[in-house]
């Protein structure tokens, strides 16, 4: 059974639906509605049900899309929601566990810098979502984050602190930081080209109007 694009059947047409109303949207909108659930508990040390809660959520960032592959459930508005609700929940999850002192700050820092120039760059190029698929790099990136993440808070807990948790975290962490960093650049290079494309193909026709006229 594959895990990365898993739900996919190969040789068959998928429907791209223009809605908002599908099983994979609601599934997603109800693990962005998990993050501040998670946020609340951190603070208030719960570190155990904040375990799960992070548990939960990457769990589910895993099943929107099997369901949407394997049931025919794409959309448009599942292409950039489900992307946003992860770079939200990668986002506020490190950097509540970095002011706890849970995780290092740098983890924080390569998630941030590289989402905001990428954000900046896609609108001055798109003005909205930018037409490209994630890559199975930043597939294999998310998921490192999404299991370093919760590993790391259960690390700092109980007599776990002494085991090999929090050192298994911090590997998965340091592997997905570097991940994103390269996922980022590969993505801010294919977003100029996309663009530069489209610049092309938008020009064309005015330049055959001109030499038939």
């Amino acid at each position: 059974m594959r895990l990365i694009g898993a739900g996919t059947q190969d040789g068959f047409e998928y429907t791209m639906r223009e809605t908002f109303w599908t099983a994979p949207n609601i599934v997603t909108v109800l693990r962005a509605l998990l993050i501040p659930v998670f946020v609340v508990l951190v603070a208030r040390d719960e570190y155990m049900a904040a375990f799960w809660v992070l548990v939960v959520l990457s769990g589910t960032d895993w099943i929107d899309g099997y369901i949407a592959r394997r049931f025919d459930q794409m959309s448009t508005v599942g292409q950039w929601l489900d992307p946003l609700a992860d770079r939200l929940a990668l986002i506020i999850v490190s950097s509540t566990l970095a002011s706890f002192g849970i995780v290092p700050i740098w983890v924080v820092l390569a998630v941030v810098i590289p989402d905001l120039v990428l954000s900046v760059n896609t609108y001055l190029l798109f003005k909205g979502p930018p037409p490209l698929k994630v890559t199975v790099l930043g597939k294999l990136r998310t998921a490192c984050l999404l299991i370093g993440l919760p590993m790391a808070l259960l690390g700092s807990t109980g007599m776990l602190r002494e085991s090999l948790v929090p050192d298994i975290a911090f590997g998965l962490l340091a592997l997905g930081a570097g991940m994103h960093i390269v996922a980022s650049i590969d993505y801010f290079i294919k977003a100029r080209r996309e663009a530069e494309r489209l610049r092309r193909e938008q020009a064309r026709p005015g330049i055959e109007e001109d030499s038939t006229g």
